[in-house]
């Protein structure tokens, strides 16, 4: 993964959440008030990078029930390859809406992940979890943030990580990298209907209750036709369908594409590929065209 440690001190905090980090995140987007002492975004050239950790957390059988069953996991004593996002989540939303974060959280695309798995956690287990994001780099539609996310165990053993690329439009550097390069994989017969709540239901237990995976409504109001599914639901989604085929550690890696517009059905594809590694490409695409919405790799670690 890449190194994105920032100049910064790590800071502890209560994970960001609820109305009042909705209301943090949509006022920097809105022409006047993004002006205002304790709104105004930061300039992006002073920007030196910005950590944040919370205090110690228990995962709790529930929450993680929840989660499976919104993502399509079995019910198990370990949590899902991708559930630690869940506990960083409100990290990832308290280092955007701080106003020295130059990028404004609304308009931010999610354009990657890579996920690390050192080993299964177990339900119960305690956690610590950080996150943080270095200065912006060159993309050739504008600037691109690392976040990176850390989740140690009782014994400070790093059991999970993951690096979050978030893109902020603007002007580009065409000679930059536009993302990984992943494998295709083409659709193997398996079509998934999502209804229209999706991304209300996966909003009940993640927290990101932004309003562009809500209503037609709120979609509509930031320029998609009517709501999106959440990314990481698409991901964690994949994923579910490869468990059986994860070792106890793991690395997986995905570009986002075109979005899943809600309700609708996506085509899932995977097959294995030819390296020592027990490889997979998955993917999700529009089955009326082939376009994709996102494609993946699975790697032993």
């Amino acid at each position: 993964m890449p190194d994105v440690a920032p100049t910064t001190e790590s800071t502890q905090v209560e994970p960001a959440g609820g109305l009042g980090t909705l209301v943090k995140a949509a006022l920097p987007s809105i022409p006047g008030v993004n002006a205002l002492p304790g709104v105004k975004k930061s300039p992006v050239e002073g920007f030196g990078g910005l950590a944040l950790h919370r205090p110690p957390v228990r995962v709790e059988r529930e929450h993680v029930a929840a989660y499976a069953a919104v993502c399509g996991f079995p019910s198990k004593d370990t949590v899902p390859f991708t559930y630690p996002h869940m506990l960083a989540f409100g990290l990832h939303m308290g280092i955007m809406t701080d106003t020295t974060f130059p990028a404004p959280a609304i308009g931010t695309v999610h354009v990657a992940n890579s996920i690390t798995g050192h080993r299964p956690i177990g339900v119960g287990e305690t956690l610590s979890v950080s996150a943080s994001v270095a200065p912006p780099s060159g993309h050739p539609k504008g600037l691109v943030y690392d976040f990176a996310t850390q989740v140690h165990d009782a014994d400070d053993t790093l059991v999970w990580e993951s690096t979050s690329t978030y893109l902020r439009f603007g002007k580009g550097d065409k000679s930059a990298s536009s993302g990984p390069d992943l494998p295709t994989a083409d659709p193997t017969g398996q079509l998934w209907s999502l209804p229209g709540d999706l991304g209300r239901r996966y909003a009940a237990v993640s927290g990101d209750h932004n309003p562009i995976h809500l209503y037609p409504l709120t979609a509509k109001a930031l320029g998609f036709p009517r709501q999106i599914a959440h990314g990481m639901w698409s991901l964690a989604r994949c994923v579910a369908a490869l468990e059986s085929w994860l070792p106890d550690a793991a690395r997986v890696d995905v570009a986002f594409k075109k979005p899943i517009l809600l309700p609708g059905r996506v085509a899932f594809g995977s097959r294995p590929l030819d390296d020592a590694a027990g490889s997979y490409a998955f993917s999700l695409t529009r089955p009326k065209d082939g376009a994709p919405h996102l494609v993946g790799r699975t790697t032993a670690v």
